[in-house]
């Protein structure tokens, strides 16, 4: 495995990944929205309603402010790859003020938007490849700013619509609790950001929860993991060595331990 992380002024972050075999990505919370090429492979994000598939040749936008999950899958005899540019709020905002741009409104369009390549796309890619070389965090910033500004400049050609997505500085808004809880329990992030993603502080998260589900998050979400690992094991054959990952847990020892205590045997004694 071999990755690439290149820092610009105020953080942006140039990434390139190569795999050769499928890897899961652990859930992460996307802080900035992110451009990525899929080289070689394929890339499947899950984003706690449904899948987006990505393939060689193709370009993904992903929204910042979200929960995702990533499996990288290689080609059969080859290896993934992909290339991925972060592009921060402040790089953004510079950006904004110098183009006059503006969100004409809330986007309300997909969390992951795909781009249709062209030759501008293509060009860019390739101006990319000196990057992937280099040893991480030895890209000059000023470098890779200007290729964060070229990213934007590009995906705005590509797609003049995500002008309402990429310069909406806004921060989460309070939504539905329980909706978002019951679609994003198997993320493994700390409870602040499931908060901040609900429009919440910590202390406000923790109050409203206990009011809609009677319990603790923690409890809560420990409790709907093992339910969803006993669907997993009992209903779909699946081994739980390859599903403590997917439905929250960090550690399989962890995981065992719990399930043999919420349903009296281990979950490898289901089947």
């Amino acid at each position: 495995m071999a990755v690439f992380e290149g820092t610009s002024v105020k953080g942006s972050h140039l990434f390139y990944s190569c795999y050769s075999a499928a890897s899961r990505v652990q859930e992460q919370f996307v802080h900035d929205h992110a451009l990525t090429f899929i080289l070689e492979g394929s890339l499947d994000f899950y984003l706690g309603t449904r899948h987006r598939t990505f393939h060689a040749g193709d370009i993904a936008l992903v929204k910042r402010n979200q929960l995702a999950k990533a499996t990288k899958i290689p080609p059969a005899g080859g290896v993934f790859r992909s290339v991925s540019l972060h592009l921060s709020q402040d790089v953004l905002r510079k950006f904004s003020l110098e183009y006059t741009l503006q969100p004409s409104g809330p986007y309300i369009g997909e969390s992951v938007v795909q781009l249709n390549p062209d030759a501008f796309a293509r060009s860019f890619v390739d101006s990319l490849t000196p990057y992937m070389s280099m040893d991480p965090g030895s890209a000059d910033a000023s470098l890779v700013e200007l290729k964060a500004k070229e990213a934007i400049l590009l995906i705005l050609r590509l797609s003049p619509d995500v002008k309402d997505l990429l310069f909406d500085f806004s921060e989460p808004g309070k939504i539905d609790l329980e909706e978002f809880m019951s679609r994003h329990f198997t993320f493994n992030v700390e409870m602040k950001r499931f908060a901040y993603l609900t429009g919440r502080s910590l202390a406000t998260f923790k109050r409203d929860f206990e009011k809609i589900f009677h319990t603790s998050p923690g409890k809560w979400l420990q409790q709907k993991r093992l339910a969803q690992a006993y669907y997993l094991i009992k209903e779909k054959g699946r081994k739980p060595s390859d599903v403590y990952l997917e439905v929250g847990f960090e550690d399989l020892s962890h995981f065992s331990f719990a399930f043999k205590k919420e349903y009296g045997k281990a979950p490898s004694l289901l089947n």
